[in-house]
């Protein structure tokens, strides 16, 4: 905890008062008898931002072990190919027929896979480009580059031009952006703007996954329904967090998203996640003391809202500096609530 201010009385002087000495708050000394002493406040414009960590650690080096699965997705793909080819002239050498719709299902196969290839490689264009864009904003909000923080903006907007929800936002913060002069205040006009009616959904979606958790897990007979509804229902709590905030992840998006939830949860919010669920459980253990099922719905609903409040870290544009970030605690209190109110519909 950090230390209180000491106590000192009120007292009146003058500014021109030969006695009345200014001294800055870490100098150390006794002043002579019948001095005044004054220690300025420090300014609160002048205080460092406070920027969150990196969400992800950064990649560096050769990465072999992507080498060996491409190198070994290839020769899987070269012998599918020489595969479905030997197949197509075993069927035109047995009926002609059999061969050309052999040849057309081949065909439509291709032009399949082809264009899940280009879902996959855009979903995980989209991650990398939003999780980029955390990055420069963050480092924006420290430099208060005026250029970069328009550039930002602009990339913002184009990647918000898809949401309807987001048209008179966009219309508003085009209209003040060449009021703005600094570039931290010009990321902060953008998080407001934008990302206030996207973070009330994420905080809804959360919310109801965790509820939804919390009420199959009470009620479900067996613990391997539990695990699996458990993660069916955060794979699509995170992909709807991403979708919402501009993401388009499909299979190999939805893995990479998954792998930066869990390394955030772990790198930044473990303790707390730990501390704030013992705190909860502990101020509502009534309801572990009622019903043994209703404490682990319970439990088992606090740690999806805490997976999804990471999943809002990860899929969010924009680092939290203009809006408060989203707590656990509010999550809970909702959570509990509903708790309450079936438990009374029950009795």
């Amino acid at each position: 905890m950090s230390e209180k201010t000491p106590h000192r009385r009120p007292a009146t002087f003058k500014l021109d008062d030969p006695s009345v000495i200014v001294i800055d708050a870490d100098e150390k000394g006794r002043p002579a008898r019948g001095t005044i002493q004054i220690t300025p406040e420090p300014d609160p414009a002048l205080l460092p931002v406070p920027v969150d960590a990196p969400l992800v650690p950064a990649r560096r080096g050769f990465r072999w072990g992507t080498v060996f699965w491409a190198a070994a997705g290839g020769l899987m793909l070269l012998g599918a190919g020489l595969g479905v080819i030997n197949l197509i002239e075993d069927l035109f050498a047995r009926n002609q027929g059999l061969g050309f719709v052999g040849l057309a299902l081949a065909v439509v196969a291709t032009v399949a896979l082809l264009v899940v290839i280009g879902r996959e490689a855009f979903g995980l264009a989209r991650l990398a480009t939003i999780e980029k864009l955390h990055s420069r904003a963050a480092d924006v909000v420290l430099s208060d580059d005026r250029a970069a923080s328009r550039v930002i903006v602009n990339d913002l907007l184009k990647l918000a031009h898809e949401n309807p929800q987001l048209a008179r936002a966009r219309a508003t913060l085009q209209g003040h952006a060449d009021d703005i002069i600094d570039g931290a205040d010009m990321i902060k006009l953008a998080e407001r703007e934008l990302m206030t009616p996207l973070d009330e959904e994420a905080r809804r979606l959360v919310s109801s996954a965790a509820q939804r958790v919390s009420v199959v897990t009470a009620v479900s007979p067996r613990a391997a329904i539990d695990v699996l509804f458990v993660f069916v229902a955060a794979l699509r709590m995170i992909r709807q967090l991403a979708y919402l905030y501009g993401g388009r992840p499909g299979a190999l998006g939805m893995f990479s998203l998954m792998r930066q939830v869990i390394t955030h949860l772990a790198i930044t919010g473990g303790m707390a996640a730990s501390d704030s669920l013992i705190q909860q459980m502990l101020g509502h253990g009534i309801a572990a003391k009622l019903s043994q099922r209703l404490g682990e719905g319970v439990l088992n609903g606090l740690l999806t809202a805490r997976l999804g409040l990471a999943a809002i870290e990860v899929t969010r544009p924009l680092p939290f500096t203009a809006l408060p970030r989203p707590a656990l605690a509010d999550l809970a209190k909702d959570l509990l609530r509903k708790r309450d109110d079936e438990e009374r519909g029950a009795s």
